[in-house]
């Protein structure tokens, strides 16, 4: 007695293609070496020295005030330049924003005024009202 079983009916297997991943690599920065000279480094005493021109600082000028007997450094005339300029702008667009904002700042303040108003008055008629209230409760309690 043997028993016959249907066979299923599979389909093939898909083909799936392996996939060969590169071992991964870094780039590590080189540097060139770079060579320090001792301290006690001396040229050999067959090599003379190369002579250097030397070119003189003027003096700077300086302000001698006669009162006191100091004489004050005068700063150089970029440095003053630079300051003039920055303080000329600085008052010019002070100058200029105060005037632009000037009208913008009442019709703020007003706005925000007439709110203010609005709410202390709205305030006071509650407290009005809520001691009318209260006045109205106890005249009725002592005529009871």
């Amino acid at each position: 007695m043997s028993i016959i079983l249907p066979r299923p009916n599979l389909p093939k297997a898909l083909d799936i293609p392996q996939l060969y991943l590169k071992q991964p690599t870094a780039d590590v920065p080189a540097y060139k070496p770079i060579f320090i000279p001792p301290n006690d480094l001396e040229a050999p005493e067959e090599v003379q020295e190369e002579e250097k021109e030397t070119t003189e600082q003027p003096e700077p000028p300086k302000l001698k005030i006669p009162v006191i007997d100091i004489e004050m450094p005068l700063p150089e005339t970029a440095v003053v330049v630079t300051a003039v300029t920055t303080a000329v702008i600085a008052v010019t667009t002070t100058t200029v924003t105060q005037s632009l904002f000037e009208p913008i700042k009442k019709k703020v303040q007003k706005q925000l005024q007439s709110k203010v108003d609005a709410w202390k008055k709205k305030k006071k008629e509650k407290e009005i009202s809520l001691t009318e209230s209260k006045e109205s409760e106890e005249s009725s309690k002592k005529n009871k």
